[in-house]
């Protein structure tokens, strides 16, 4: 697998593990702060794996809500992954089992973007490179978090510090970089009037996820052109 396609891979997901690895540290600082030890931290970070949902979940720990309520709530943030791996099912479809399973596993949202516009530009994801683009940004959220768990007494508050809003920004920038598709505003306007008004009538996290299904009818009613798809696939310049 150590091909020149994983060595491409890593070079891509190497700049994406950095700017993800603050928040493996606050997600350490902020499970420690909740009663966790390094240990449990870490093996959350490496079971979970998904960011925002084990920051949503640590926090209710902390509350002591009933388990259930927990589970609820983590799928609620964690529902857009059933959509990374729907949309990204074809262009691998000739993954064995194995791979698929390894694949969805570290299926982020980083991880979900770059193959996409991986396939987009070749035709094709291989293995081999999306599991060198995912080795670096896994095994740095799992470094950065055993950091931020062990130092997290010298951060302090994270929100007086302004690191709190890290994982917004960061979703805004990922988000950015598609818009030069053809219906990219009226979706991503319709998902963000969409998850406003359900965190204020329903709360959060469903927002995430109710927002998230707007965007979908949006989509669904307002489709890319024909051409426009299939020469994006293909990797051609449209007429």
């Amino acid at each position: 697998m150590f091909n020149a396609d994983f060595r491409e891979g890593l070079k891509s997901g190497f700049p994406i593990a950095l700017s993800a690895a603050p928040f493996g540290a606050l997600f350490g600082a902020v499970a420690v702060d909740n009663g966790l030890s390094i240990t449990e931290a870490t093996i959350m970070s490496g079971t979970v794996y998904a960011g925002a949902s084990q920051l949503v979940g640590i926090e209710l720990f902390g509350q002591k809500v009933a388990p259930w309520l927990i589970v609820l709530s983590v799928f609620a943030v964690n529902f857009r992954h059933i959509l990374y791996s729907a949309a990204i099912a074809r262009m691998i479809s000739n993954w064995s089992f194995l791979q698929k399973a390894t694949g969805f596993f570290v299926l982020v949202d980083p991880q979900f973007a770059e193959s996409v516009r991986k396939y987009e530009n070749t035709g094709r994801v291989d293995f081999s490179w999306y599991m060198g683009f995912a080795a670096p940004i896994y095994l740095l959220w799992l470094a950065m978090t055993i950091v931020g768990a062990s130092l997290g007494n010298l951060i302090g508050d994270p929100k007086a510090m302004g690191l709190d809003v890290l994982l917004p920004i960061y979703f805004m920038g990922m988000v950015l970089s598609f818009r030069q598709r053809e219906n990219f505003y009226p979706v991503m306007l319709a998902s963000a009037v969409g998850a406003t008004v359900a965190y204020h009538f329903v709360g959060s996290p469903w927002h995430v996820s109710l927002g998230a299904v707007v965007g979908i009818l949006v989509a669904v009613i307002y489709p890319p052109k024909p051409n426009n798809t299939l020469n994006s696939e293909s990797g051609a310049d449209t007429p």
